[in-house]
């Protein structure tokens, strides 16, 4: 499937929302969408994250529900192995596109890691997030995550 994105700044892109100059290639008309996917990474025609910072939480969220369901049946290794696999592995994925991103884009995802932890350890609300996904799981903050990261690459 081809995609056209226009893009810009918020106040030039919105003079072509959704009635944007199409392309003709050959016998198809392609028009422009107000998002692309690439990779898995949602652009928005603004070069914003947002769409993808919202996508990514919705569906780590949708699988934590489904492991919340089924969490009494497993030990903590298997509760973290599966949260590893279908949560942490989806807000690490790119993460590095989110260095300077505004608070309100890069909030979502220390949400989503603070309801993992708490599906890895049966613990409620009340508990101390932060220091046991620091001691015990050995998990960094999001947005230190992205900086160790984002170190290691300028390192190599």
């Amino acid at each position: 499937m081809i995609e056209l994105l226009w893009a810009g700044s918020r106040h030039s892109v919105s003079h072509f929302q959704g009635h944007g100059p199409a392309i003709q290639l050959g016998a198809d008309t392609v028009l422009p969408c107000d998002h692309v996917r690439l990779l898995g990474v949602i652009i928005s025609a603004d070069l914003s994250l947002d769409r993808h910072a919202f996508a990514v939480s919705a569906t780590s969220f949708y699988w934590l529900h489904q492991l919340r369901r089924v969490r009494r049946s497993l030990d903590i290794e298997s509760a973290a192995t599966l949260v590893r696999a279908f949560v942490t592995t989806r807000v690490d994925y790119c993460d590095l596109l989110l260095t300077g991103c505004n608070k309100a884009v890069t909030d979502k995802l220390p949400r989503v890691m603070n309801a993992a932890a708490r599906v890895v350890s049966g613990t409620r609300n009340d508990h101390d997030l932060r220091q046991l996904r620091h001691a015990e799981m050995h998990w960094l903050d999001v947005a230190d995550l992205v900086t160790f990261k984002l170190c290691m690459n300028v390192h190599k």
